[in-house]
């Protein structure tokens, strides 16, 4: 396209030199010979196309200084940590003006900057949800041990401030647990060592482990496992039972019923944990596995956690190259599905 442009200027050039030239030799009355006539009219046709192009160039030259002044000043406020950037510069966006170095230039800037804003957004995020998340269980710990201070308090009233303590301790170091095992996941560097077991010995071992739990809330546990041989790591798939377990646990009321089916489709394991709890709202669904989010956050503040659980399971399971999803409706319980491949390739292990 540029090319037929340039070669197009250098015609009419030319040809603007042809009738300049044909006027000059008509004045003077010179008829100088047809090669020496053509190698007039070629020289001055390329100066006039020099000056064109040198009037063109400087034009377009104070339009690129100011672009490139644009860009720098971008590119300092972003390293400054401002993300606020959104470059504007007309190359032209059709057909092969579509492929001008600029114009990629300031898509992969404003992208650049559009992606950093929303990480620095869910950082800051993080960092709230982080400090309140500590911070609750340090103020109820802070006032008790206070209290505690008081010589006139009797038996009973140590016990249950104690316990108090002793329960915010033991959130506090879940929470840590919680965060490190985030980080690692997020690192890459968490040890994956897939090995072939049999799962329904393995979610039957951790029910019967949880057995306590739901015992004392009169919970209903029925379970329907298939004799089923996958390649997976068995200790981070543990984590991920354990976490949908005690969640159904948590919010299933007193005599309710928590359903747990295994079985196989095609190449895939599907495992199906559902409750008889409050369920969650369908808004919620797209939410319910980031970091710290809570449904209801009066109901799971009362039953205890921190909105980790479900990220670090879908943490792993996307690291078996697997899935997990969630069905539930309000006041009808809620079902998780996780959907696990029978067998991991090599490379992926």
């Amino acid at each position: 396209m540029n090319f037929t442009i340039a070669l197009s200027a250098l015609l009419a050039c030319w040809i603007i030199s042809f009738y300049i030239t044909k006027s000059v030799f008509s004045a003077v009355a010179w008829a100088p010979h047809d090669l020496l006539s053509l190698l007039i009219n070629a020289v001055i046709g390329f100066c006039i196309f020099g000056v064109g192009i040198a009037i063109v160039g400087k034009f377009f030259r104070r339009r690129e200084h100011y672009f490139l002044d644009d860009m720098l000043e971008a590119l300092k406020r972003i390293s400054q940590g401002d993300f606020r950037v959104n470059l504007e510069w007309e190359f032209g966006r059709n057909n092969e003006q579509q492929r001008h170095p600029y114009v990629q230039l300031v898509d992969s800037i404003n992208s650049m900057a559009a992606n950093l804003k929303e990480m620095e957004e869910l950082r800051q995020e993080f960092i709230s949800n982080v400090s309140h998340e500590i911070g609750s269980p340090l103020t109820s710990i802070s006032g008790f041990a206070k209290a505690l201070k008081n010589d006139k308090l009797d038996v009973e009233q140590r016990q249950r401030y104690l316990t108090i303590i002793e329960t915010e301790c033991f959130r506090l170091s879940k929470l840590s647990d919680n965060l490190l095992k985030l980080a690692v996941l997020d690192s890459e560097r968490q040890p994956f060592h897939p090995t072939t077991y049999r799962l329904d010995k393995q979610l039957v071992s951790l029910i019967l482990a949880c057995e306590p739990q739901w015992e004392e809330k009169k919970i209903e546990m029925s379970v329907e496992a298939d004799e089923l041989e996958i390649s997976a790591d068995e200790d981070l798939m543990s984590q991920v039972w354990l976490n949908l377990i005690h969640n159904g646990i948590k919010f299933t009321p007193e005599s309710g019923k928590i359903t747990i089916s295994l079985s196989r489709t095609e190449e895939h394991a599907v495992v199906c944990i559902a409750d008889t709890g409050p369920g969650i709202d369908e808004q919620d669904y797209t939410r319910i596995f980031e970091r710290f989010y809570k449904a209801d956050k009066s109901r799971v503040r009362a039953v205890g956690g921190s909105g980790l659980g479900l990220s670090i399971a879908h943490k792993i399971m996307e690291l078996h190259r697997g899935s997990i999803a969630v069905q539930s409706k309000l006041g009808e319980g809620t079902e998780f599905t996780v959907s696990l491949p029978l067998r991991l390739d090599r490379a992926e292990a």
